[in-house]
């Protein structure tokens, strides 16, 4: 049984954000982090008081996390970048509202008091009876993970401990968020003072010219601790007493979309049933002994939740080897509800959906291979490029020559001509992608091809089946990607406003190529005239290609082809990162790290001087034992990782992977811990510094092999498109789906048996279809029964585990 959290995060944009340039404007981007971990960093949205980023992520949580944060804050090239503000939001409030928050949301200010984290290992006592007054203990033994305060990447921690006016204070632990005291103070303890009296134990770091900065505190109720006579643990830093903000209301606001989801998935032999009933259901739609589950789905999905419901099946039947059975299913629905051809799969149905999402799974390698060339030149060479010319800025353009000004119908001509390189350059693209377009995709456009050239025979409908297929290919993914690369991962960054309106003139090209209509696209935009030649040889192409694509089913076509594999199963990830490899040796005073291409594959991680050089060395990932990241202060750099393993004759080994940005630390961060997600031997703690000049920088115990003085983070992982299908999650997150609407399925499938005019006993398929829809309810009522025995087995396990402490 698995159990985890996943949050679903959207950045949608800002407004009304402070001026922090002398340009009069600002360049803001977002941080956020997971309990002070950062984990995400948007693009940087140039010259922009109200930025739009509308950028996904889906994070993997352990059930434990506290609050997801938001950091806004504004780029600067040549000093630090200033900090705008920030929003933050508990578990609890997401817990709340299951169905997520949307919304506008206000920046506040960020107060140093209130930026604490770590925790601090306690062990509080009460001491003496009878006669003999009692004595209040404290012992403060150490604290981990506390917020670094000083320019060295560290602080320089004391704690200070008050009770009944009275005030301690340990010794100050230098360059360390990961301090060891081992100090014990005594205080008499007032019984009048039983009831209201409060021990505060505070941590602080020291400051030799400048004011000591707060670190967080604890604070312990003392009729509690008289009860219990001793308490020992972690204990998590609080803020101070939160401060009133003048600048609330002011810092501007964030647009963000949430969704917190608790998952429990239980072993596989549980969703079998539902698994191999669903598996049925499509592949049994030719004899109509079952009811037609698919479109009981379809017809209780609501809106909000049809695209999460699709991505679900596809990964379902993706695993079941039943994808093309599946959309099979979804193309004759919604051709028998289409009468006309020019609304064929143009709404957000479960079918457009389901091919949407399929699309993404199955076609993001081809996509990468397809577009990767043609959108790295338009973001190198940077051309101007306008044809509206309502919005051609002539300051934008430059000079034509040493002393002339270029003129407006001179730019639109040139704008025309590199307009028409970058789409003859994707059409001749797609045109050989015929070749090495996987052959699942091949399969369904084909079937796609012929179901509606039998919905629509007729000569005068003889386009509809090639715009079924290119409402999908160009409308709903290439096009998409041309106008956000970093969405679909073919950049790292988003592109400038002048990069930006290039990409959309040429999706906008693309998209009337999909429509095959150049009439239709000239008379609403009519400057895009000039390219109407080039669109109207595009649609020509695009049918031969669609003509290929469809008949490369053939057995005869496959052996010419090359086919490139389906990565939605495998775990692959590869790069150049600067490595370096530790053993026994210490850390060398000059920059250990050399330039590796890394590869990650489904058993190990290798590396080489080159991309297609021999692999020089290897990691068996079953030997991993953590995947951390490092103290920004060891090696100069925040996006540090590393990676310990463990050899045969027992000989721990680190390797230091060096990343150029925070996203692309923790994209390997997570790749990797979803890598090593089965490892039996992991370790429960780690040092996040390095062993030199005889100690861990972290914390300075003396030995190298003295315990981690930090807990490891292995559940933290962001969801990536080549992740590994999970067959087991895909049920369980459709089980709850049909939980949610079995009611309205029972419903719906009545009425249309009512409009049908079936009786109740009509036949004995009409039986075998009710007797069909009660097992699939019974299947869930089996579900439901095996999540309330593991909760129940949760509940005793806390319950013993109460009873073991207060004993």
């Amino acid at each position: 049984m698995a159990k985890r959290s996943t949050l679903f995060i959207k950045i949608v944009e800002g407004k009304n954000l402070p001026i922090k340039d002398i340009t009069g404007s600002s360049d803001p981007y977002c941080i956020v982090k997971i309990d002070n971990e950062a984990i995400i960093r948007t693009a940087t949205i140039w010259k922009t008081l109200s930025p739009f980023w509308g950028e996904e992520y889906t994070v993997h949580l352990p059930p434990y996390f506290r609050t997801v944060s938001f950091y806004v804050l504004d780029e600067d090239s040549l000093s630090r970048d200033d900090v705008i503000g920030k929003v933050s939001i508990t578990k609890e409030v997401l817990t709340a509202k299951p169905q997520g928050v949307d919304g506008w949301m206000n920046l506040t200010e960020i107060d140093p008091d209130e930026e604490v984290q770590g925790e601090i290992h306690l062990q509080i006592s009460v001491l003496g009876d009878g006669d003999i007054p009692r004595k209040l203990c404290c012992q403060v033994l150490e604290a981990r993970d506390l917020a670094k305060k000083d320019r060295n990447g560290a602080s320089d921690p004391f704690v200070r401990v008050r009770y009944n006016g009275k005030t301690y204070e340990s010794t100050v632990v230098k360059k360390s968020c990961y301090p060891r005291w081992n100090e014990s103070f005594e205080f008499e303890l007032d019984e009048t003072l039983a009831d209201t009296g409060l021990l505060s134990v505070e941590v602080w770091d020291w400051d030799l010219v400048s004011r000591n900065d707060f670190l967080g505190k604890v604070l312990f109720n003392i009729n509690k601790l008289q009860s219990a006579q001793e308490e020992e643990g972690w204990f998590r830093l609080g803020p101070d007493k939160s401060k009133h903000s003048e600048y609330e209301g002011t810092l501007g606001s964030l647009r963000l979309q949430l969704r917190l989801r608790d998952e429990v998935v239980l072993p596989s032999s549980h969703y079998k049933p539902l698994t191999e009933l669903l598996s049925q259901s499509v592949g049994s739609q030719l004899n109509g002994n079952w009811p037609d589950f698919i479109m009981l789905i379809d017809e209780t999905t609501t809106a909000e939740s049809r695209q999460e419901v699709a991505n679900n099946l596809v990964k379902l039947f993706l695993g079941q080897g039943l994808v093309k059975e599946f959309l099979d299913v979804l193309f004759k629905l919604e051709l028998e509800k289409t009468t006309e051809p020019n609304t064929l799969f143009r709404s957000n149905s479960l079918a457009s959906k389901s091919m949407e999402s399929f699309l993404k799974v199955a076609g993001m390698q081809y996509l990468h291979r397809l577009l990767g060339p043609i959108i790295n030149r338009i973001f190198e060479e940077k051309k101007y490029v306008e044809l509206d010319p309502s919005k051609v800025e002539l300051k934008e353009a430059g000079c034509a020559g040493l002393h002339r000004q270029q003129t407006e119908s001179d730019i639109i001509q040139q704008s025309s001509s590199l307009l028409q390189s970058y789409l003859s350059e994707l059409l001749t693209s797609i045109l050989q992608s015929a070749s090495y377009c996987p052959l699942l995709i091949c399969q369904v456009f084909h079937q796609l091809y012929l179901r509606v050239q039998e919905c629509f025979p007729d000569p005068e409908y003889r386009k509809v089946k090639f715009i079924a297929v290119t409402s999908f290919l160009c409308l709903r993914f290439i096009s998409p990607a041309i106008m956000s690369p970093k969405l679909f991962h073919l950049r790292e960054k988003h592109a400038d406003a002048r990069t930006s309106r290039t990409l959309l003139l040429l999706a906008k090209a693309v998209q009337t190529i999909g429509n095959m209509d150049t009439l239709a696209c000239c008379s609403k935009e009519p400057w895009m005239v000039c390219l109407q030649s080039a669109i109207q040889q595009g649609i020509t192409q695009l049918k031969d290609f669609i003509t290929k694509l469809v008949n490369c089913h053939e057995p005869e076509d496959l052996e010419l082809q090359t086919r490139m594999s389906l990565q939605c199963g495998t775990m692959e990830k590869e790069g150049f990162l600067f490595l370096h490899r530790t053993k026994d040796k210490c850390m060398p005073m000059t920059s250990p790290f050399k330039k590796y291409y890394v590869t990650l594959s489904k058993d190990t991680l290798s590396y080489s001087r080159t991309q297609h050089s021999k692999k020089s060395l290897f990691i068996s990932l079953p030997k991993i034992r953590a995947v951390e990241k490092v103290e920004e202060k060891c090696f100069g750099s925040a996006n540090v990782m590393q990676i310990i393993s463990s050899e045969d004759s027992g000989q721990q080994e680190t390797l230091y992977l060096d990343c150029k940005s925070v996203n692309e630390l923790n994209h390997w961060l997570s790749a990797l811990r979803k890598a090593c997600s089965h490892n039996t031997n992991t370790m429960s703690c780690y040092h996040p510094g390095i062993y030199k000049a005889d100690r861990w920088s972290c914390c300075h115990q003396k030995e190298k092999s003295d315990p981690g003085c930090d807990k490891t983070r292995h559940g933290v992982t962001l969801q990536e498109w080549y992740d590994p299908l999970d067959p087991d999650l895909e049920a369980q997150l459709i089980y709850q789906h049909l939980c949610s609407v079995q009611h309205a399925m029972r419903d719906k499938y009545y009425k249309l048996r009512e409009q049908q005019g079936v009786q109740e006993a009509d036949s004995v398929r009409d039986q075998k279809k009710v007797d069909g829809l009660s097992k699939l309810f019974s299947i869930l009522q089996d579900l439901h029964d095996a999540h309330a025995a593991v909760e129940e087995e949760e509940r005793s396990k806390n319950k013993n585990l109460f009873l073991e402490l207060q004993t």
